[in-house]
């Protein structure tokens, strides 16, 4: 069974997202480098993220080819901020996803991305 049909389909994704960019625009370390008007933001990362788990291509039909770490480059993104957004992510995880082992999977499979965009030094 392909993983986004696993982890609940677009319901869990949707969740994800709508609990998770609160916690990015509250922490200290990311806020400054998110936009303060975060609803196109958690739309595109929607449909990244639908896509990135195996559901439709939602994001390379609207937007192109992802080539996040190039849509990454202009923010700097430290080792500790790529930590901080792991964090965010996991309690949101640990709110709107109800199994231990979807949570882990879910989280594994998103840190190889987020500190592949790390591009500046602490």
């Amino acid at each position: 069974m392909e993983l986004y049909v696993y982890i609940g389909g677009e319901t869990t994704i949707r969740n994800i997202v709508e609990s998770f960019y609160p916690k990015v625009l509250a922490h200290p370390l990311l806020a400054p480098i998110f936009p303060k008007d975060i609803e196109p933001l958690i739309e595109k990362q929607f449909q990244f993220l639908t896509q990135f788990f195996g559901g439709p291509s939602l994001y390379t039909d609207k937007h192109g080819n992802p080539m996040m770490r190039a849509r990454h480059a202009p923010f700097p993104i430290t080792r500790e901020r790529a930590d901080a957004w792991l964090t965010c992510m996991q309690r949101t995880l640990e709110e709107v996803v109800p199994s231990n082992e979807m949570r882990l999977i879910i989280l594994e499979r998103l840190k190889g991305p987020a500190h592949f965009f790390v591009n500046s030094e602490e």
